[in-house]
C-alpha cells in the first residue's frame, strides 16, 4: 500500500529504528551517552575510530598536491562545442573474475566499456566519454543520450547554457529560450562502491532509450540531454567496498574535492548545468526518496528546489508502486520521503553530498535514492547467490523506475524547470533576498522548513603581508574558481568597511549567479544545536575559518578596479637571507611538504620554538618556494643549543584513511600499522613517531608485540587523536590526562585559543567530530590549545547527551590539545580535535605536522 501524498510526519524514532534494523545506520559508540536519535551512516562514525587504514590509503599524491589549484589534477570535463554523437572506442579493461558485481548478477566493471561500445555502434543517440580516472586507475565514463546534433546546434545549446549562467536576467527576457534549450538531466550512479544497482539501471535505461522507436522517446531526446556517470566509484564497485581505493567516502567530498573521482563528477555538473540530478544509492527498506528533513541548506533557493524535488519524489514513489513489489511477497516496503514522513535525521544541510552540492550549480530538482534490498556488507557473505541476485534484480528495477519517472517529470515540466534555474541565477546576480514561500507551498511545508541566510555584499581575501598565509589564500582562491565562483583581483589598494587592503587582494562580489556556492564555501556557518534534534552528518565546514586564509565578509559594495581571476597569483617568495638564513613557518601543509623535501635532500634545519624552522643559507629555497608556493623570510640566528631537525620523520600510522592520505600528502614517510600488524611482527627500526587514532589497542597486543612497542616508546614519540588515541595513551601509561567526551555526533567549527606549549599558531578555529577535552592534567603536561571560554561552537551541531553532560558548556575553557614527555621518555601530543578530518580543514594540517616533528625530538621545545 502506498503512503498518501498528504504530509505525514511519522515519529523520528520509528524511521531511525527501521534504518538501524536494516543496517544502513549505526548507533554511535563513543563513551558519552548518546541520544537514540543520534545516528550515522556506515563509514562516518565508530568504524573510523576503530579500523586503521592500510597501505591502500597511500596514493603517492605527494605534498605538491596541497598547493595545486582546486585540489587534484583537473578532470577532463565535457567539451561544450562538440557535435553529438561523440563516439569513440573505449579502451577495454582486463576481465576480473573477483569483481564483486559478478556474484550479484550485475555488470562487472570490465563489461561496462564493451557494453557502451556496442551501444554506440547500435545507436547515434549514445555518446560515451572518459571524464576522469579513479585512484585505482580505472576510467570514469560519462554517457550522453540525446538526438544527434550538428556542431552548430551544439554551439547554440552551449550559448544558451552560458546565457542562463552568465546573464540570467537577459535569459529570463528571452521568451523562446526555454522552448529551444535541451533540458539537461544528470544521473550519478554507484558513488558508494558497494551500492551497485544504479549502474545497471542506468545501463538498462541507456539501452532502452538508444533503441526505442516510440514517439514519446523521440520527443524526449529532441528536447533533452541525458547524462549518466554510470559508476562514480569503479574501484569500490570491483572491491565491494563503500569507499574508493584511497578509503574516502566520495559522497562526503564535494566541498573538499580531495579525490579525482569527486573532481570528475564536479566538473561534469559544471559543464552540463543539470536542471535535475539523481544520485543512486542503497539500502533503505522502503525505498528512501529525497527531499530531506530540516535543516535545509540555508544557501539554496529552497522555494524552487522543494517545489520540483518533492513533486518528482511523489512521481518516483508512484512508479515504484507500479512495479507491484510487496512486503508479503518480496520483502519490499513502501517508499518513504523524509520531508513528508520524518521529523529530522535525514537533512539536506551540508553541501558535501552529491545531490546537496548540485543545487549550487542550478539543479532545481536533486535527490538521493536509496533502493531497498540490502546485498552488501554482511549480507553479501551471509546470503546465497540466488537470494542476492533476487534482491539485486528488485533494486535494479526500482532504480530504473526512479530514472524513468524523473524523465517523465522533466518532459512534462521542461519549460518550468528551465525558468526556475534561470531564476536561481538571476536572484544571485541581482543580490535579491531569498524567497520564503507561504505555508503549504508544497504539502507539509511550514515554518520548520524555512532556513535562510543574509548574504554579505562581498568577501575580501587580503594579499601580501596582510595575509597570514599567502599559500592558503591562493589555494582557496583556486578552489573557488574550480567551483565556478567568480573572483576578482584588485588593481590597486582600497578600503572596504573599516579595513584597508593592498593591491592584489581578491574580491568575491556576492552579486553573482552562483552566490550560493560562494557563500557556502566562505561563510562561517551557524550553530544549529538548539534548532534541530538530530543530524545526518557534519553540520559545519567553513573554508573561510578552516583553510588557513584570512577571509573578510564586507557589508558594502567594494569600489575598486579589479580583473577576473582564472588562477591565483604565485605566492612563493624568498627574502634576502638573514644572519641565520631563512624562517619557514609550518602552518600550512604545503610548508610542511616543502620542509620534508628539504630534509629528504640532506639539509638539516633548526627548530625555532614557535611553529617554524630556520633554514640555512645556501639551501635551494628558490626551487622550494616556486614548487610549493611558500615564503622564506629572513631569519636571525636560532642561537646556541637550538634543536636540529635532521631528515623527515618516519611515522608508523594507525589512523583512518583520511589521516593516512593527508600525512602522505604532506610528504611524511609512513608505515601503516594496527593491532594485527603489530601482533604479526613489526620492525620498529627507523620509526620516529607513532600516530594513533584508529585500529590500535595497546591492551590487545601480545606479549612480544607489546615488548617491541614499549622499547620504541622509550625513544620514539606519539601523536594521538580521538577516543582511540586517548585509550592508547592511558593503556600505555604515557601522559597523566583524562579525556572527556561529547556525544559522538557533535561536530563543527569551534573557537580555540593557543596555549604556551610547543605548537605554534594553534589559536583561532578548529574542527571537531565527537569532541574531546582533557582534564586532571599531571605535572609537566602542557596545554597546547583550549576551547573558547564560552560557547566554543561557531557552526555545527553539539548537544549534551540525555543526562545533560558533554555539552559545549562542559568543554568551554578546557584543553583541546595537550603535550608532554612521559616518565618513560616518550614525547606525546594528544588531540581532542579533528585536524585532518576527511582532508578538509587544511589550515589545521600544520598542527599535526608540528606535533610529529616535536614528538620525534622531544628537545625541540
Amino acid at each position: 500500500m502506498q503512503r498518501p501524498p498528504a504530509p505525514h510526519r511519522r515519529p523520528l524514532a520509528g524511521a531511525l529504528a527501521a534504518l538501524v534494523a536494516a543496517g544502513v545506520l549505526a548507533l554511535p559508540t563513543a563513551p558519552a551517552a548518546a541520544d537514540p536519535a543520534t545516528v550515522r551512516d556506515s563509514g562516518n562514525g565508530p568504524d573510523r575510530n576503530e579500523i586503521a587504514a592500510g597501505s591502500e590509503a597511500l596514493t603517492g599524491a605527494g605534498p605538491r598536491a596541497l598547493a595545486a589549484p582546486g585540489g587534484p589534477p583537473p578532470a577532463v570535463g565535457v567539451d561544450p562545442d562538440d557535435a553529438y554523437p561523440r563516439q569513440s572506442e573505449l579502451p577495454l579493461h582486463p576481465e576480473d573474475p573477483d569483481d564483486h558485481s559478478v556474484k550479484l548478477g550485475l555488470a562487472p566493471y570490465h563489461d561496462i566499456a564493451p557494453t557502451l561500445n556496442d551501444l554506440q555502434d547500435a545507436s547515434d543517440r549514445v555518446s560515451a566519454e572518459i571524464v576522469g580516472t579513479s585512484v585505482g586507475g580505472r576510467d570514469l565514463y560519462l554517457v550522453t543520450v540525446t538526438e544527434p546534433e550538428t556542431r552548430g546546434e551544439a554551439r547554440q545549446q552551449q550559448r544558451m547554457r552560458e546565457l542562463i549562467a552568465d546573464d540570467p536576467a537577459r535569459a529570463a527576457r528571452d521568451r523562446t529560450l526555454a522552448e529551444r534549450y535541451k533540458t539537461p538531466v544528470f544521473v550519478n550512479a554507484n558513488i558508494h562502491g558497494n551500492e551497485w544497482e544504479g549502474t545497471d539501471a542506468s545501463l538498462r535505461t541507456i539501452e532502452e532509450l538508444a533503441t526505442a522507436e516510440d514517439e514519446e522517446t523521440a520527443e524526449l531526446l529532441a528536447g533533452a540531454r541525458l547524462y549518466f556517470v554510470v559508476t562514480a566509484n569503479p574501484d569500490g564497485r570491483v572491491a565491494g567496498r563503500r569507499a574508493n581505493a584511497a578509503g574516502f567516502d566520495l559522497n562526503r567530498d564535494f566541498v573538499t574535492a580531495s579525490q579525482p573521482e569527486t573532481v570528475a563528477v564536479r566538473q561534469v555538473m559544471q559543464d552540463t548545468q543539470p536542471l535535475v540530478m539523481l544520485d543512486q544509492h542503497g539500502y533503505v527498506n522502503g525505498t528512501l526518496i529525497e527531499p530531506g528533513t530540516p535543516p535545509h541548506g540555508q544557501n539554496y533557493e529552497y522555494d524552487l528546489y522543494i517545489k520540483h524535488t518533492y513533486a518528482n519524489a511523489l512521481n518516483m514513489e508512484e512508479a515504484i508502486g507500479a512495479l507491484g513489489y510487496t512486503p508479503e511477497d518480496d520483502g519490499v516496503e513502501a517508499p518513504q520521503i523524509p520531508f513528508r514522513d520524518w521529523e529530522d535525521g535525514w537533512d539536506d544541510w551540508p553541501p558535501i553530498f552529491t545531490p546537496m552540492y548540485a543545487p549550487y550549480h542550478g539543479a532545481v530538482a536533486s535527490a538521493t535514492i536509496e533502493f531497498p534490498m540490502r546485498v552488501n556488507n554482511a549480507d553479501y557473505d551471509r546470503l546465497d547467490e540466488e537470494e542476492l541476485r533476487r534482491r539485486s534484480a528488485i533494486n535494479t528495477d526500482i532504480s530504473a523506475a526512479t530514472i524513468e519517472a524523473t524523465l517523465d517529470y522533466v518532459q512534462d515540466h521542461a519549460e518550468e524547470l528551465v525558468g526556475d534555474q534561470i531564476e536561481v541565477f538571476r536572484r544571485g546576480a541581482a543580490g535579491e533576498e531569498q524567497v520564503v514561500p507561504p505555508e503549504e507551498w508544497v504539502p507539509g511545508f511550514g515554518p520548520e522548513d524555512v532556513w535562510t541566510t543574509d548574504f554579505p555584499r562581498a568577501y575580501v581575501i587580503p594579499a601580501g603581508e596582510e595575509q597570514r598565509s599567502a599559500t592558503a589564500a591562493a589555494r582557496l582562491v583556486d578552489f573557488l574558481v574550480a567551483n565556478d565562483v567568480r573572483v576578482e583581483r584588485a588593481d590597486r589598494a582600497f578600503t572596504a568597511g573599516d579595513r584597508a587592503y593592498p593591491a592584489g587582494s581578491y574580491v568575491v562580489d556576492m552579486h553573482q549567479p552562483k552566490r550560493g556556492m560562494a557563500n557556502v564555501l566562505l561563510e562561517d556557518g551557524r550553530d544549529i544545536s538548539d534548532d534541530i534534534g538530530a543530524m545526518y552528518d557534519i553540520s559545519g565546514w567553513s573554508h573561510g575559518l578552516l583553510w588557513g586564509a584570512d577571509v573578510e565578509a564586507v557589508q558594502e559594495e567594494v569600489d575598486v578596479s579589479a580583473e577576473p581571476v582564472a588562477t591565483a597569483s604565485p605566492t612563493g617568495s624568498v627574502a634576502e637571507a638573514g644572519d641565520g638564513g631563512w624562517e619557514l613557518r609550518l602552518d600550512d601543509g604545503a610548508e610542511v611538504g616543502a620542509l620534508n623535501e628539504l630534509l629528504a635532500s640532506g639539509t638539516d634545519v633548526v627548530w625555532n620554538g614557535s611553529g617554524g624552522v630556520v633554514v640555512p643559507a645556501g639551501a635551494d629555497t628558490a626551487g622550494l618556494a616556486d614548487r610549493y608556493g611558500v615564503r622564506f623570510r629572513a631569519a636571525e640566528s636560532a642561537g646556541p643549543g637550538a634543536a636540529v631537525v635532521s631528515g623527515p620523520p618516519t611515522v608508523a600510522v594507525a589512523g583512518a584513511a583520511d589521516e593516512v592520505f593527508t600525512l602522505d600528502e604532506m610528504g611524511f614517510d609512513l608505515r601503516p600499522v594496527s593491532t594485527s600488524v603489530l601482533n604479526a611482527g613489526f620492525d620498529w627500526s627507523g620509526v620516529d613517531v607513532l600516530y594513533v587514532a584508529s585500529g590500535l589497542v595497546y591492551a590487545d597486543l601480545g606479549a612480544e608485540a607489546r615488548a617491541d612497542l614499549d622499547a620504541f616508546l622509550a625513544d620514539g614519540g606519539v601523536v594521538a587523536r580521538g577516543v582511540a588515541g586517548a585509550r592508547f595513551n592511558e593503556q600505555a601509561g604515557l601522559l597523566e590526562a583524562t579525556r572527556r567526551s561529547a556525544r559522538s555526533d557533535a561536530n563543527g567549527v569551534v573557537r580555540v585559543s593557543a596555549g604556551d606549549g610547543v605548537l605554534g599558531g594553534t589559536g583561532g578555529h578548529a574542527f571537531v567530530y565527537g569532541p574531546g577535552w582533557f582534564t586532571d592534567l599531571g605535572d609537566g603536561v602542557a596545554v597546547e590549545q583550549s576551547y573558547a571560554d564560552e560557547s566554543p561552537l561557531v557552526a555545527g551541531h553539539w548537544r549534551p547527551d540525555r543526562d545533560g553532560a558533554g555539552g559545549q558548556s562542559d568543554a568551554a575553557g578546557q584543553a583541546s590539545v595537550v603535550s608532554g614527555v612521559a616518565e618513560r621518555g616518550t614525547a606525546v601530543v594528544l588531540f581532542g580535535t579533528e585536524p585532518l578530518f576527511r582532508n578538509h580543514p587544511k589550515g589545521l594540517f600544520g598542527q599535526v605536522a608540528q606535533a610529529v616533528y616535536w614528538s620525534a625530538s622531544a628537545d625541540l621545545g
